[in-house]
């Protein structure tokens, strides 16, 4: 009786405190709910998803270049007589950019017209000479052979001549100019320096993971600090076929056309490739995507409520990221404040009439489109 008696009381004890302890648990559960109920509202501000084309872009620095450039040398020695441009002039293939002193080769030039102009008299004489038998063949071919070779010694007199005037090679602009007025230059010395401003290039070296993705054609975008932010449009024009093995990069050339002449050889250019493109895609601000763990998420409102919903994303571009699933076009999206936000919480909707009056504004332009159509 006494052990019976002992047993009993021992399954009491043991169901009082089991009791004690599910009391305990309820007690604590129900302080977490009051506790979260009773938080206040975590300010957010929210912005609804929109549609819009979206384009994949690939970005990169390079500097811009003159597609031809050419120093201009002296062929023959000489005094600088008269320089008839300066740096910034436009000119064009073949224009006179300078004369050197020519007076001694005007002086061979003469000698040499005045020996084969009497060299030509002895050899028609000794044409018709040679035709009644008066004169050996032998003798008439070196008279002919003395006449060529004089010919040539005049050509080439006149040539060097021609070179006293420094001619440009190219069509561009005067980028450089070298000499001064009363320089004595020597054979091949630079004097000028011509660069052509139409068409620019930009030289991107892309990465080749790119490689199926840059073709020619495709339009390009670049940003030059100088032109103070306003875009450029270009084309680009070569992809090579090759990757460069050391830097495992292959060169894409991008051709510049500006008529307006802003843009200047040496410019730093941020350049955007446009390779792809999504029409009507359903977009939000790249600011409410929030990443955890390899995954992307946004927060969204849900009767004052944020509830975290995983996202898929495609393209990015100009501060937007394309979403492909996980999101609705009608959700209300944490844009400032989901940093450190958790699942579950109250929020408050700090910019509530603002996005209000955006949707009504964004709802009336569509209705007017609408009404035009």
């Amino acid at each position: 009786m006494g052990v019976l008696r002992s047993g009993s009381l021992a399954l009491v004890t043991v169901l009082l405190l089991a009791g004690c302890n599910n009391g305990s648990q309820q007690d604590n559960d129900s302080k977490d709910d009051n506790d979260k109920d009773d938080a206040p509202p975590v300010p957010v501000e929210v912005g609804s998803a929109s549609r819009g084309d979206i384009f994949a872009i690939y970005k990169g620095t390079a500097p811009i270049e003159a597609l031809a450039e050419a120093d201009v040398i002296a062929k023959v020695a000489g005094e600088v007589r008269e320089i008839l441009v300066e740096e910034g002039d436009e000119v064009v293939k073949g224009q006179v950019l300078a004369r050197l002193d020519g007076d001694r080769l005007r002086l061979e030039l003469n000698e040499s017209r005045a020996r084969l102009d009497k060299l030509k008299r002895d050899y028609e004489r000794n044409v018709d000479l040679n035709k009644k038998g008066l004169i050996s063949t032998g003798d008439f071919e070196k008279i002919r052979y003395e006449m060529d070779a004089l010919q040539a010694t005049y050509n080439l007199a006149r040539l060097e001549l021609d070179y006293t005037q420094i001619r440009a090679p190219i069509d561009g602009v005067i980028s450089i100019r070298y000499i001064k007025l009363g320089n004595t230059l020597a054979a091949n010395e630079p004097v000028f320096r011509v660069t052509s401003v139409d068409p620019l290039v930009a030289y991107l070296h892309v990465p080749e993971r790119e490689f199926r993705n840059i073709r020619p054609g495709q339009s390009v975008t670049l940003d030059i600090d100088a032109l103070h932010g306003k875009p450029v449009q270009a084309s680009v024009t070569r992809v090579s076929p090759i990757v460069d093995p050391v830097t495992g990069t292959f060169k894409t050339t991008i051709e510049i056309s500006d008529i307006e002449r802003r843009i200047k050889p040496g410019m730093f250019a941020r350049i955007g490739v446009v390779y792809d493109q999504h029409a009507n895609a359903l977009l939000v601000p790249r600011s409410a995507i929030v990443e955890d763990i390899g995954q992307e998420a946004v927060f969204v409102v849900e009767d004052g409520i944020a509830k975290r919903k995983l996202v898929e994303t495609g393209f990015s571009s100009d501060g937007k990221v394309e979403i492909l699933s996980g999101l609705n076009d009608t959700d209300q999206i944490v844009t400032v404040g989901q940093v450190g936000l958790k699942p579950d919480v109250n929020v408050e909707i700090i910019n509530a009439a603002a996005e209000a009056a955006a949707v009504v504004a964004a709802d009336e332009i569509t209705d007017s489109g609408e009404d035009k159509d």
